[in-house]
């Protein structure tokens, strides 16, 4: 697990034409590494967001979180009680999914670009951003994709055609907010497919890796979909070690 201080963190700028945007950037001990886009909940690029980038470099991956909310409150970070989960609510409420993916796609070529990442790039998204990493695939040429409980996904399964890089998807089975007969739809779609895989945490319900939030946070689920979410990563984004010089 990270320690909890963000590792050589840094701020980048994503241009568009509507303005720039924050992109949070954090760096591997090696110092380079392959790129993961890294893609907040509705609770902005917060405690738990920074949390899961910490262990994402410590596995030796460039980590990249934009600031999705930027068009309507730049840098949200909520809190996990009822007004921050109020406000948040209400921010997705009003949030253009579609011009979302655009933005994100604008940080991927972003991250692209940095000089320390190299050995290809990855997509990781939680609620919203699991959605939004969803619907980036299906745009983009990533080498590994990563959704959680993206609400979006049920409803969407034709996307899937689409997407041609490895795509992990992460649900609860006890998830009010995506319930099981939808996930079920999600099964299906893949069931054909030879790049995507369903794992579904039959006890577990909405957010359940969210370690910061204990309304949500449920441990034995959350271990078990992080193990497979970096064996997932280690084939498909390998981490690879630079030679070592001889004198």
């Amino acid at each position: 697990m990270a320690s909890g201080t963000d590792r050589a963190a840094r701020i980048e700028k994503v241009s568009t034409p509507d303005g720039p945007f924050d992109l949070t950037v954090w760096l591997p001990e090696a110092g380079q590494g392959p790129g993961i886009l890294l893609i907040q909940e509705i609770f902005g690029v917060g405690e738990y967001i920074r949390a899961v980038a910490e262990d994402l470099a410590a596995l030796g991956y460039v980590v990249a979180a934009p600031d999705l909310f930027w068009r309507l409150k730049p840098g949200h970070q909520a809190v996990h009680d009822e007004q921050g989960i109020a406000e948040s609510l209400d921010l997705g409420s009003r949030y253009d999914t579609g011009q979302g993916v655009t933005d994100a796609a604008a940080a991927l070529e972003r991250l692209a670009a940095l000089p320390e990442v190299r050995g290809g790039l990855g997509i990781l998204g939680f609620c919203l951003g699991g959605s939004i990493a969803y619907f980036l695939a299906a745009r983009t040429r990533p080498d590994a994709v990563v959704s959680f409980y993206g609400s979006a996904v049920p409803d969407h399964t034709d996307v899937l055609a689409h997407i041609s890089a490895p795509i992990q998807f992460h649900f609860g089975g006890n998830d009010p907010y995506i319930p099981r007969d939808q996930v079920a739809l999600v099964e299906a779609a893949v069931r054909d497919t030879q790049n995507a895989e369903v794992h579904v945490e039959e006890d577990a319900g909405h957010a359940f890796h969210n370690r910061k939030a204990p309304m949500f946070h449920n441990p034995g689920p959350a271990a078990r979909a992080w193990q497979r979410t970096e064996e997932f990563l280690a084939r498909h984004l390998p981490v690879r070690q630079e030679p070592t010089q001889r004198l």
